[in-house]
């Protein structure tokens, strides 16, 4: 096993009970964030009842929760056996959760309709990673991730200075995309019908009384050129030939 996914188990391991805090979905305003980026890979994945879903890098389940509300089937991975064991004890709808590396799915070819994640591909190999994607997605079938964005300062200086990294709870090995990067991986992976966009002022830290406010200012400056270019996170959806 590499180096990076050691780091990436242990890390899993000691993080376990404080996930959602540490990554920032358990403020009020990281719920917020979570809710909508959850609807946002809902939509461009084409996830809901009767389509069958994989969540890679799962950690504790929140996102695969809001995609088995659909009535979607989902299947749910994680390196870390701690957040999986976390994930199956905050989890009270139906999915199955499984420990696995998302570089060496233990799936056959063709086996699922969409296969989604939030915050995952960028601890991975992105190579190895969009390859095994492909192979496991049914013809027609899409993939659809968020990611942070390379091009937002804080993310710049968050995934590049290893001090701070480490002080904000990241991952040794974890990095960011533009989404330039990603288009050109996709289509170097042969996927087709590739959307990759920026999104998301909204920071983990705001005060609960100032969500709307900041929300709605968001929104604007999402829809500005060259502005939308440094929100925090990227929509990654692309469709398998």
């Amino acid at each position: 096993m590499s180096s990076r996914k050691e780091n990436e188990i242990k890390h899993g391991a000691a993080i376990a009970e404080h996930a959602a805090d540490i990554w920032g979905w358990g403020s009020p305003s990281g719920k917020v964030r979570a809710k909508r980026r959850s609807q946002l890979i809902i939509t461009y994945g084409g996830i809901g009842a009767g389509r069958s879903v994989l969540d890679i890098g799962c950690g504790t389940g929140i996102f695969s929760r809001y995609f088995a509300e659909t009535g979607a089937t989902v299947t749910s991975m994680d390196i870390s056996p701690e957040l999986i064991e976390q994930a199956k004890k905050e989890t009270t709808v139906p999915i199955t959760y499984l420990i696995g590396d998302a570089e060496r799915l233990p799936f056959p070819e063709s086996s699922f309709d969409v296969v989604a994640g939030s915050s995952i591909l960028h601890h991975l190999d992105p190579d190895v990673a969009l390859k095994e994607i492909y192979r496991v997605l049914r013809p027609g079938g899409r993939m659809v991730f968020a990611e942070p964005n390379m091009m937002n300062p804080q993310i710049a200086v968050q995934k590049n200075i290893p001090f701070i990294k480490k002080l904000l709870g990241d991952s040794p090995d974890e990095r960011a995309f533009t989404r330039w990067q990603m288009k050109s991986l996709l289509k170097k992976m042969q996927f087709t019908n590739i959307i990759v966009f920026p999104y998301d002022f909204l920071h983990p830290l705001v005060p609960e009384p100032m969500i709307p406010v900041v929300s709605g200012i968001g929104k604007v400056l999402e829809s500005l050129p060259l502005v939308k270019e440094i929100a925090g996170s990227l929509v990654i959806s692309a469709q398998k030939s």
